[in-house]
């Protein structure tokens, strides 16, 4: 496999867990061409590769959240529950699975990862400028508020004015 996967398909299987996007290690395997009980197998004998942040086992509930949001019964039976990767898991994957497909399948990943990184840093920077802009609102607001008293006085008193003469002329 000399080609990269496509972005959508990478993007479709990234979840959010414990505050922290990760892949679960089946949807990995299926990327790498490789069994899950593989994947896991390697990672098993290269554990120390794999701190708490970098990989982690979903907890029960975590397990239950996320098989209800699938609606096909594809998950089937398990012994055990799955492990989740972190970018930095997934990175560190890539020493411990040599195939060309392990590596095309990294630099996809990867990819993906930074791509929506740039994405989230674009949007925080587009929130402050709008928060930016609201505060100027909020500050200047004060001064339209009172820009229109006094527009309103100079209508009201030129209004008078044009009422006098309407009176003068009766």
């Amino acid at each position: 496999m000399s080609k990269l996967l496509p972005k959508e398909l990478i993007v479709q299987k990234i979840l959010y867990i414990r505050g922290q996007k990760v892949m679960l290690d089946r949807d990995l395997a299926k990327l790498y061409g490789v069994e899950n009980k593989r994947l896991n197998e390697a990672v098993r004998r290269n554990k120390n590769r794999f701190p708490e942040d970098f990989m982690f086992q979903l907890n029960t509930d975590e397990y239950e959240n996320l098989k209800s949001q699938f609606a096909t019964s594809s998950w089937g039976w398990i012994r055990k529950l799955p492990y989740v990767f972190t970018e930095h898991g997934i990175l560190m994957l890539s020493s411990v699975l040599r195939s060309e497909q392990a590596v095309q399948v990294n630099i996809s990943i990867i990819r993906v990862f930074n791509h929506l990184r740039k994405m989230l840093e674009s949007n925080q920077v587009m929130m402050q400028a709008l928060e930016n802009i609201e505060k100027r609102v909020v500050d200047n607001s004060s001064d339209i508020q009172e820009l229109r008293f006094e527009l309103r006085k100079i209508l009201r008193s030129e209004l008078d004015e044009e009422r006098m003469i309407w009176f003068k002329f009766e």
